[in-house]
């Protein structure tokens, strides 16, 4: 009988805890840090799918711009912050990368508890409308005439769209010069004021290529979008590069798993809903869902080829 009455006693206190818990997580609002410069695409579906999971929390989600360092600076508050839930930040691709390339203060396998896989990008290149290529194909022609003089710009040193012209430029066998920005807003109203020949970016060019004020050169899909099926992919062209460059939530290492467990099914359930999904299409960004398992399993996969890219590319730093 003593067992039996320590057993019922211990089954009482578990679920204490965990109706305690379930009556305390979250109790205020909770912080996402989006590590770009606000107005770019990925700011405005973020701040959509923050305000659809704060429903379903029951606390707000305050969404923070930290643009700069090719998009790491969420993982540097992450770093930094205690694993209580309450503070959170987008993981683009280049978390896995920058630290191939320089000496950083964080890692992206011990600092980081990956709750959610959400979208990823259609990237494209993009010129001014008046600008003298039609073509792809005339573009990197006059790039090879022309070596480091035709400048594209960047959302910074070691973001994806880097890596992607970086590619391209190895496979065309041309030298273009590089111009880091802090984010695709900045990166495209210095093209558009002429002050870059081209930019690498994200759909964040999409209304402006739908103006007409930009022409869309490339885009990195497997296929042509359906948005703008004219345009040839990278692929088609016979340079075989293609990148989605998926991101979603994280959150700082150890957190409690209860806690991930209910941020997971915020987000899960907001990133299903036709608001959000209307956002994503705005920008022809796909739904890439991963759970937390898939997504850490994601990050340790990514983080080994992502070396071994820098490396093949000669892009990495002393350290």
């Amino acid at each position: 009988m003593p067992r039996f009455f320590r057993w019922m006693a211990g089954l009482a206190l578990g679920l204490s805890a965990c109706l305690s818990f379930a009556q305390t997580f979250p109790d205020r609002p909770v912080r996402l840090i989006v590590p770009w410069p606000a107005g770019g695409s990925t700011d405005v579906s973020l701040r959509v799918l923050a305000s659809i999971a704060a429903r379903h929390l029951g606390q707000p989600i305050v969404v923070e711009n930290r643009p700069g360092a090719a998009g790491t600076l969420g993982v540097v508050a992450l770093a930094q912050a205690r694993p209580d839930g309450y503070t959170l930040a987008q993981i683009p691709m280049g978390v896995f990368r920058v630290p191939h390339m320089q000496k950083v203060g964080w890692d992206p396998l011990r600092d980081v508890t990956y709750l959610i896989g959400v979208s990823g990008y259609t990237y494209g290149l993009v010129v001014r409308a008046d600008a003298p290529w039609k073509t792809l194909k005339e573009y990197l022609d006059d790039a090879r005439k022309r070596p480091d003089e035709i400048t594209y710009g960047t959302a910074g040193v070691g973001g994806t769209p880097h890596l992607n012209t970086e590619q391209l430029a190895s496979a065309a066998g041309v030298r273009l010069r590089h111009v880091p920005f802090k984010g695709t807003a900045d990166n495209l109203q210095a093209l558009l004021g002429g002050h870059v020949m081209s930019a690498s970016e994200a759909t964040g060019w999409a209304p402006y290529v739908d103006s007409g004020q930009l022409r869309l050169l490339a885009t990195w899909g497997a296929e042509r979008t359906a948005r703008w099926p004219q345009v040839p992919t990278l692929k088609e062209l016979g340079y075989g590069l293609v990148s989605s460059a998926p991101y979603g939530i994280g959150a700082p290492a150890g957190m409690d798993p209860r806690t991930a467990a209910t941020l997971h099914d915020a987000f899960h359930k907001a990133m299903q809903d036709p608001e959000h999904l209307a956002v994503l299409a705005r920008y022809d960004q796909p739904l890439i869902y991963m759970s937390s398992a898939d997504y850490t399993r994601f990050a340790r996969e990514s983080f080994a080829a992502e070396r071994a890219l820098v490396e093949r590319l000669g892009l990495r730093e002393n350290k």
